[in-house]
């Protein structure tokens, strides 16, 4: 059986998961490729972590506080950041 080339995902289609009290996501999974939609609760916490990836993250609402490198970052509604893979980083919901 074979890999389909094209496949068609609806964000309202997709089954909230419930990480923890504080987050929950939606998520779509390629083959080398990840795209999620994070709902963070103010005062959430993603603690450090890296990834082989790189990361992009766009706010739709809100803003994160983002910890990468040593450096402090608030990224705001309508800002991506971009993370290069294996770059340790920590994200709190303001």
């Amino acid at each position: 059986m074979s890999t389909p080339t094209v496949r068609l995902h609806r964000w309202d289609e997709i089954a909230l998961e419930k990480v923890t009290e504080m987050i929950s996501r939606k998520i779509v999974t390629g083959d080398r490729e990840m795209l999620a939609q994070i709902y963070l609760k103010k005062g959430a916490l993603v603690p450090m972590h890296s990834h082989e990836s790189e990361q992009m993250t766009y706010v739709l609402q809100g803003a994160l506080r983002f910890q990468v490198n040593g450096e402090v970052m608030i990224v705001r509604e309508g800002e991506v950041l971009l993370i290069a893979a294996g770059t340790p980083h920590q994200a709190e919901a303001l």
